[in-house]
């Protein structure tokens, strides 16, 4: 199985702050990090690092090497990702000591893609392969035409919420999974709750309430686990990755929320997004532990 990844390669600038800041008010930070981040390459890196084969389609500016040598380092194939003369994309995320965080987004060469060069890639693809796809680059829709062509199954996370993208990809979606926020702005949008858009696969996370399956194994709830919070940043793509690593290859519902939850526990006890995805095997070794 392969997942094959149209997404957002970004430059985190991350910033721990005492509180975050009222209009007007300038405030000093209590830290600065630069990292690697873009909800589809930490989507990627949490599919790499979950088990999965996963291929990184996107665009960076050809300066910023560390980024691609990064996934590459995580296990992702990058050679889906192509050179942008625009600054790649960018992220200015403010973390506030109680672990939540708010996010300035700049999308740079993620709306640079050439999109025949990016469907060519799934010229690779075989059966049982899947496409994954975020609100974060332009040619979604041509993307998501070109995999339906060839026969792959859809992942799609929707966010930044935008509805009419979302109302356009949702019919050929085959796994959904999105936060409370995004699942009320889906369900306005419908006019009918989430659970009934007949959305084969829809996964509605709630932070410390657990996580929420609806779809064609039934309905199951996994709660969350007990951990102390540093860093919510990246949790939910964390979760992403490694629920459609474990579904992907035919792993149980029930047994790869519980897994996908685990590795968002341990995910927000760290400082970070992708460069601070669990491997595997610690994943297990906390579940091995946990309650």
């Amino acid at each position: 199985m392969t997942v094959f990844n149209l997404g957002s390669i970004n430059i985190d600038l991350v910033y721990t702050v005492p509180h975050f800041p009222a209009p007007g008010e300038t405030l000093t930070t209590l830290d600065h990090q630069r990292t690697l981040g873009g909800k589809g390459a930490n989507q990627s890196i949490a599919l790499a690092r979950a088990g999965g084969d996963v291929r990184h389609i996107g665009a960076t500016n050809r300066e910023d090497e560390w980024l691609r040598a990064e996934m590459r380092g995580a296990g992702v194939g990058m050679s889906g990702v192509q050179d942008s003369s625009l600054a790649t994309g960018h992220a200015i995320v403010s973390v506030s000591v109680d672990g939540e965080n708010q996010i300035l987004l700049f999308p740079g060469a993620n709306h640079d893609i050439d999109m025949d060069d990016a469907n060519a890639t799934l010229d690779q693809a075989g059966d049982g392969d899947w496409a994954l796809l975020q609100n974060e680059t332009n040619g979604g829709a041509e993307f998501v035409a070109a995999a339906r062509h060839r026969g792959l199954k859809l992942a799609y996370s929707a966010a930044p919420f935008d509805a009419e993208i979302t109302a356009g990809l949702l019919p050929h979606t085959d796994l959904l999974i999105v936060n409370e926020g995004e699942a009320e702005a889906l369900a306005a949008m419908l006019g009918k709750p989430a659970t009934e858009a007949g959305i084969p696969h829809l996964v509605i996370t709630r932070g410390g309430d657990g996580a929420d399956y609806t779809g064609e194994a039934g309905s199951f709830h996994q709660p969350a686990f007990d951990v102390d919070v540093v860093d919510t940043t990246g949790a939910g793509d964390c979760f992403f990755g490694y629920f459609l690593a474990e579904l992907a290859v035919g792993v149980a519902v029930p047994q790869a929320l519980r897994l996908a939850s685990a590795a968002g526990a341990l995910h927000v006890t760290r400082q970070g997004a992708g460069a601070v995805i669990p491997d595997r095997a610690d994943v297990e070794a906390f579940l091995a532990t946990a309650t």
